[in-house]
């Protein structure tokens, strides 16, 4: 387990954003999604074991929408700092599965699936 700041995850989250696509970034910045960082995941929201969740998707994916879900709250992808600190042995493998959980959840956001993700190494 490594243990960095709240600050220092933070800017990991958003050096992994700025890394994506001019592109890309504009169609998350219009997409009306929040992209939360939390220190643990909640079972009763999350419907998972609260320590193998590294982040989550929760909304409606950008290829299923709608013109009518434009009055909705927004998409939230949340992104769990204490088991990420866990699953990593060192700072640069902490770093590392931020980026891949935040372009993971991101994923979903877009509308691909676990197995889709996996194979391009999001998984």
């Amino acid at each position: 387990m490594i243990a960095i700041t709240r600050e220092d995850f933070e800017e990991a989250v958003d050096d992994a954003l700025d890394s994506l696509p001019d592109e890309t970034a504009r169609l998350i910045a219009e997409s009306n999604v929040v992209i939360l960082i939390e220190e643990e995941p909640d079972p009763a929201r999350d419907g998972r074991q609260a320590t193998e969740l590294l982040g989550i998707y929760h909304g409606i994916p950008l290829d299923q929408r709608s013109v009518f879900d434009s009055y909705i709250e927004p998409d939230r992808i949340l992104i769990f700092r204490g088991p990420l600190q866990r699953v990593s042995a060192s700072r640069e493998a902490l770093v590392a599965e931020i980026r891949v959980t935040v372009l993971h959840e991101l994923g979903h956001l877009f509308g691909l699936s676990e197995s889709r993700l996996h194979e391009l190494g999001w998984g």
